[in-house]
């Protein structure tokens, strides 16, 4: 049985505790002609995944949608089909946001169930990003709501996106983690089953949409692959509610990254040309940049040159046009050196060592952010090793250490990892040496 976080989070919101709900029940069977006699145990269980009996569920509903003064269904509470069923096609904005609460609050208390949860592939991996795709739009996003929101809570959670993202590109995504996500909870949560018009709305679920994106970012930096995938997919479900096709073309890039990461090429080039296609004018030379540079090194590991040379074409292309002026906050990390490395990269894998040099070294010598140079410097110490200079690649590892000091990312420990054992296979004593000094830095635990 799986943990019902979806009940568990809506108790929580009515501030109902366990003894409350099944007085509760009692109460409202007693109503119907029922002999109901449950206590706090009996909810206990419920919880914990076991299905009440009989019409216990409609109960359940109907107590708290009493409370909440909204209706609340089967659904809602997870006891709409049997098992963790995936959300089926079509829910409405008002069921997608109980399920995005309950997941919030399930990671903020690291339930194993959500913390550990596996990636998911095949048709519930494409799904969300047809369904942004493909009609029917959300005609209306208001909401009637207890707590009216209004410009300054947008506000609240523009800066809190700003303030995170910058967090995690200086501390790394596992110290920023628990911070998004508790924010989330405490803010984003109460806004989101609050009281809004049709244009508020459409604000907020863009605002929250970039901070879940961001707690998403997280999530993987964190190496929690599955978690980070249903806070992506629910972010492309709020840049949908938003309206804003280039924010759902960002979650996108997203998840084109994360299949990258997990060898799955072929669906980060479908997902990028989705991207590419259906936000058409709205998407940026930044972000269109990075897709393909992303789908380029997507073709390169599927042996496809031709394919990756086109694209390593558009994304310098779609580089030399980017305004920062013009841009939006969320494509902020594609700074002036990012296309460059990502087709270093894509030349890599095509086996073209001087041309991957190149643009390296251009990556290197432009300015970055810390965690930026980091990966920038370990990609060109790695070409340096394969062209066998093992003592300037061991001085361009020991900068690279230095950077990533102080940063809580398991991301930039696979590259610290990855290019220690490049420096220990190459012989050099100087390798040997920066390769002792990365050791030490993986040492101390996150």
């Amino acid at each position: 049985m799986q943990p019902n976080s979806l009940l568990d989070s809506l108790l929580d919101e009515a501030g109902i505790s366990h003894a409350g709900l099944a007085a509760r029940v009692n109460q409202a069977g007693r109503a119907k002609g029922l002999a109901l006699r449950y206590e706090h145990t009996a909810v206990s269980r419920w919880l914990k995944g076991q299905r009440p009996r009989g019409q216990v569920p409609d109960l359940i509903c109907a107590v708290l949608s009493d409370r909440l003064r909204r209706p609340v269904t089967l659904d809602d509470i997870g006891l709409g089909v049997a098992g963790d069923a995936p959300v089926p096609h079509g829910t409405p904005l008002s069921g997608f946001v109980e399920r995005a609460t309950a997941l919030w609050r399930s990671d903020e208390q690291q339930r194993p169930h959500i913390v550990g949860a596996p990636t998911v592939t095949g048709t519930p991996a494409v799904m969300p990003v047809w369904e942004w795709e493909n009609p029917p739009e959300d005609s209306d996003v208001s909401r009637s709501g207890a707590n009216r929101v209004g410009p300054t809570d947008i506000e609240l959670l523009r800066s809190a996106r700003a303030h995170y993202e910058l967090m995690y590109r200086r501390a790394g995504g596992v110290a920023t983690r628990a911070r998004i996500v508790r924010f989330l909870n405490a803010e984003a949560a109460p806004l989101l089953r609050g009281g809004y018009t049709d244009e508020l709305g459409r604000q907020l679920h863009r605002a929250t949409g970039g901070l879940v994106a961001v707690a998403g970012i997280c999530a993987y930096d964190s190496d929690a692959h599955g978690l980070a995938q249903r806070y992506f997919h629910q972010a492309l479900r709020l840049a949908k509610a938003s309206g804003d096709r280039g924010l759902g073309a960002y979650v996108i890039a997203l998840l084109v990254n994360q299949s990258l990461y997990l060898g799955e090429y072929r669906q980060a080039v479908a997902f990028a040309e989705a991207a590419l296609r259906t936000a058409g004018r709205q998407i940026t030379p930044a972000l269109a940049a990075d897709l393909y540079a992303m789908q380029a090194k997507s073709y390169a590991h599927l042996g496809d040159g031709g394919g990756a040379l086109g694209c390593i074409r558009r994304a310098e292309s779609e580089a030399e046009r980017i305004r920062p002026a013009g841009e939006p906050d969320e494509t902020g990390y594609v700074q002036p050196g990012l296309v460059n490395v990502q087709v270093a990269e894509a030349l890599l894998s095509l086996g073209d060592l001087a041309a991957a040099r190149v643009h390296a070294t251009a990556a290197v010598d432009t300015p970055a952010h810390d965690r930026g140079r980091v990966h920038r410097l370990a990609m060109l110490s790695h070409i340096e090793l394969r062209q066998g200079e093992p003592d300037r690649a061991a001085r361009t590892a020991a900068e690279m250490a230095e950077r990533a000091m102080g940063m809580e990312s398991q991301r930039l420990r696979d590259r610290l990892r990855a290019v220690r054992e490049q420096l220990v296979a190459s012989g050099s004593a100087v390798a040997e040496e920066t390769a002792e000094l990365i050791e030490g830095a993986l040492r101390v635990p996150l």
